[in-house]
């Protein structure tokens, strides 16, 4: 019997309906009000007419304040992505590697953040970084410079605050990907006379790369849509494109804008998961909430 004339097995679509079921209805639904609502106009504060139009669409094309924004974003989720990659692989190999029985306690530590509020993880760094915080309370201690330094309200600021808040996630998701490795590989490669820094290098950091491209999709996408954390630590000029969807909605009360920026930014990300996707495969990111 070919395999044309084989009955279709519909058994994954029923397995598959409960969640394709909520996606739709959570996310597809909102999503498609949303593309509507953008090509409503906004005539008053909070007061919109249906109207097909193209006028919010238009401004964003043309308007360069959005365009800068989008290259604010995009830059930032880059350098974040970069200094949590880096920063966070150490950790996340000496927990994989680590002969310590009590592992689980050092875990504990690393998912200890994400038991406080990230708005209140954030406002502490405006307690050490403020012109009366710890930083200068020390430096004026130390008798060094003209103090205070002015450190808040930066970007350096805000790329801090991003990688305090974020870098669990590139941890754990590199964690995992090391968990999955044989022990036993490095130490072959040693006997084959590999350096520690050779093994490590050929061996370790190439198996491990799922989980540091799962980590850095986690927090490139995080932290492009992050609005909260610009608005608390940045300055007038450190606004990403999630700000302008807050103005948007909350502040100028301009909903049709805010849906057309809203899908802007789910289109830019989206793009980015997708490329992702097709480039690795998504199981890595399940890996890291498994």
């Amino acid at each position: 019997m070919s395999d044309a004339n084989l009955p279709i097995d519909r058994r994954p679509w029923l397995l598959l309906s409960p969640a394709l079921v909520f996606i739709t209805a959570l996310v597809v639904i909102p999503m498609a009000f949303i593309l509507v609502y953008s090509f409503y106009e906004n005539i008053d504060l909070a007061v919109d007419v249906p109207a097909f139009q193209f006028g919010n669409w238009q401004e964003l094309f043309t308007d360069s304040y959005y365009h800068t924004a989008i290259w604010k974003t995009l830059r930032l989720s880059v350098i974040v992505t970069v200094l949590a990659a880096v920063l966070g692989y150490i950790p996340a190999y000496v927990i994989a590697m680590t002969k310590y029985r009590h592992k689980w306690l050092l875990l504990l530590l690393l998912i200890l953040p994400f038991w406080i509020s990230f708005i209140i993880r954030t406002l502490s760094w405006i307690h050490i970084f403020g012109n009366q915080g710890a930083l200068n309370g020390l430096m004026n201690l130390l008798g060094l410079g003209d103090l205070p330094i002015q450190i808040m309200y930066t970007e350096f600021t805000v790329i801090v605050g991003f990688i305090h808040v974020f870098l669990p996630y590139m941890i754990l998701n590199v964690y995992v990907s090391l968990e999955g490795i044989d022990e036993n590989l490095e130490p072959a490669a040693r006997t084959l006379g590999a350096t520690p820094w050779q093994a490590f290098r050929e061996v370790t950091l190439p198996l491990s790369l799922p989980g540091l491209a799962a980590g850095s999709l986690l927090v490139f996408v995080l932290t492009g849509g992050s609005y909260v954390t610009p608005l608390i630590l940045g300055g007038p000029s450190d606004f990403l494109f999630g700000n302008l969807v807050y103005d948007a909605v909350v502040t100028e009360l301009n909903w049709p804008m805010g849906a057309t920026l809203s899908f802007t930014l789910l289109f830019l990300l989206g793009s980015v998961v997708i490329l992702y996707s097709r480039l690795m495969g998504m199981n890595q990111l399940a890996k890291a909430f498994g």
